[in-house]
């Protein structure tokens, strides 16, 4: 299956919201046997609350927020898959990070493109190989794992949807 989501769809997929909610768009999701991937777009803006303090006369988007973009992209992907699809809450936590490197800055006017490739998959812990990309400069790389949970404070039952 490919295909695309709009913010609507996102907000469905993710429990983040402003200013923590740091995918736009998705350009493409591929479900198949040979490949599970997805591309996200954050569109960063001068009007991020972070610039203000990172850094005034230099603004760069902080490495540990270009990490969670990919983060929300990969948990964007889980929630696609069509076993997740039984319309309980299932969220993601990102649970290491391997072989991260950042190898420009993010900058305002910038359009952050990641693309998440699931690499394994053992039960609800999950693998993903990351890459970041700014007109197609690569920005940052690594290997994120993630764990699917229905949630860590909730009572079960609590926030079903």
């Amino acid at each position: 299956m490919a295909r695309t989501l709009d913010i609507n769809e996102i907000l469905k997929c993710l429990p983040h919201r402003y200013p923590f909610l740091l995918v736009d768009k998705i350009e493409d999701v591929v479900i198949s046997d040979e490949e599970i991937r997805v591309t996200g777009v954050k569109n960063v803006t001068i009007n991020e609350p972070f610039f203000q303090g990172h850094f005034p006369d230099e603004p760069v988007m902080p490495g540990v927020l270009v990490l969670e973009a990919m983060g929300q992209v990969a948990a964007i992907l889980i929630k696609l898959m069509p076993e997740f699809q039984d319309g309980k809450r299932h969220l993601v936590y990102v649970t290491s990070m391997d072989k991260v490197k950042f190898r420009h800055p993010v900058k305002p006017g910038d359009q952050l493109r990641t693309v998440a490739t699931l690499i394994q998959r053992r039960g609800s812990a999950t693998r993903f190989k990351f890459v970041a990309s700014v007109d197609g400069k690569l920005v940052a790389e690594g290997i994120m794992g993630c764990v699917i949970a229905s949630g860590l404070t909730l009572k079960e039952g609590e926030g079903d949807k």
